[in-house]
């Protein structure tokens, strides 16, 4: 607490002399770019080691450092460190159209084209072609002070392709930056690698670094939910104990939450010892929520047995849940286990194989459709709302055309399995009735 107090007071005493600096600005003692440029990266640093305050400063901040950079002279950037500002803005959620001001102004070569191209791609959304050139340029500047910026960037750009090789441009990025929001992100996006790279050592290895650093980062919602992947993904009894070595760094009603949700992808999995464990050690955590607790833990194991020959006392179990207890997202994925366990003990028809359109019910009205922090009950998770849209990740297998999609990734690949388990048991009965 003492300490987090001191960052809040060190940077409001920052945005003090920040704007003692810009108000100069117009007189003989202008604030240079780059003197500029470390008061954003402190700000920056400090909002993700739990500086909330921060963020409307960095706003102001990036709004002021555009202003200078437009109006700096070009000779300005015959210093290295300006040139240097100017790129580190861009890349920390400057304007890109500034990008492009400043090299058309650029008639000494102050700026290496091969850098300002690439950056000029990546911001246009075309990061996968700037690779190549990107991956022979960086290297000249491991330990300049763009470094860190351009191997976050480069690991950006080839995640989708190269997953392993992603992770070690974050890992140059993270170990040359330590302590910063280069760091958090590259630990963050490297959590979520190494679940695609199926790496569980260095995923859980990544995990334990981020948990005791940055837990008070507006982004660490993003990071549970690749903390509950890699945990369901790799959990047994080795795993466990990696699992409980992170969560020791949360507070109690964290490692709740990260187990609810770790029931929830099990249940919707079908992994009923993993919900069961999972929902057990929520109930331990409970304090004041215990009833919530028990509440949502019962929910998840009957969603799991579902599937299996407890069908009956599973739709018994969920259907008993009052709707207020439950979040909407568990609200719409009761009613598709209930049309789902429906279609497990209806008697087969001649086509049984095709279902009736409509018979899985849509995600209710008003629910984003974009991927976003999962909801388990109270829908206020511990961890804070996510600043960024995570990365996106795969359900596992595609859907048929005639089952409407929920924007749940989960959910729809819980309603892909369902209905893939329903045709097997068609078909079976099909064959014993001929």
């Amino acid at each position: 607490m003492l300490k987090r107090l001191g960052a809040i007071l060190a940077t409001t005493a920052l945005t003090v002399a920040f704007a003692v600096g810009v108000a100069r600005a117009n007189g003989p003692e202008e604030l240079a770019p780059f003197k500029m440029i470390r008061s954003l990266q402190f700000v920056q640093d400090s909002v993700v080691l739990g500086d909330h305050s921060a963020i409307e400063m960095q706003r102001f901040m990036l709004g002021a450092i555009d202003e200078r950079l437009r109006a700096a002279d070009p000779a300005a950037f015959r210093d290295p460190r300006n040139v240097d500002a100017a790129l580190v803005y861009v890349m920390s959620g400057g304007n890109p159209d500034t990008l492009d001001y400043l090299v058309g102004r650029d008639i000494e070569g102050n700026f290496d084209s091969r850098v300002t191209d690439a950056l000029r791609q990546y911001l246009n959304g075309k990061g996968p072609l700037i690779v190549e050139n990107l991956s022979k340029a960086a290297p000249e500047y491991k330990n300049a002070r763009i470094g860190p910026y351009l191997f976050l960037i480069l690991g950006n750009a080839t995640s989708q392709q190269d997953p392993v090789a992603a992770m070690r441009y974050y890992d140059w990025a993270r170990l040359t930056a330590p302590g910063t929001i280069i760091e958090e992100a590259a630990l963050r996006r490297s959590v979520y690698l190494a679940v695609r790279a199926n790496d569980p050592d260095k995923g859980f290895r990544y995990a334990l670094n981020y948990a005791r650093r940055y837990l008070t980062s507006p982004y660490a919602s993003q990071f549970a939910d690749v903390f509950v992947e890699l945990a369901v993904a790799h959990f047994d009894a080795a795993a466990e104990e990696r699992v409980s070595e992170v969560l020791a760094f949360m507070d109690r009603s964290r490692q709740r939450e990260v187990y609810l949700r770790v029931a929830r992808r099990a249940a919707i999995g079908g992994n009923q010892t993993l919900a069961r464990l999972a929902s057990k050690r929520a109930e331990e955590l409970a304090d004041d929520g215990g009833a919530q607790s028990q509440v949502l833990a019962s929910f998840y194991e009957g969603l799991a047995a579902v599937p299996s020959a407890d069908v009956f006392s599973a739709t018994k179990t969920i259907s008993a849940i009052p709707d207020e207890d439950l979040s909407p997202r568990d609200r719409a994925l009761r009613e598709a286990a209930k049309a789902v366990a429906e279609e497990v003990v209806r008697p087969p028809a001649d086509e049984s194989s095709a279902q009736a359109p409509g018979s899985i019910p849509e995600e209710p009205a008003g629910e984003s459709s974009h991927a976003e922090a999962e909801e388990t009950g109270s829908g206020m998770s511990p961890f804070g709302q996510a600043v960024e849209t995570p990365p996106a990740t795969d359900d596992g297998g595609a859907i048929s055309a005639d089952v409407a999609q929920s924007g749940d990734p989960a959910l729809d690949g819980f309603l892909a399995s369902g209905r893939s388990k329903i045709e097997e048991i068609d078909a079976l009965l099909k064959e014993e009735g001929q």
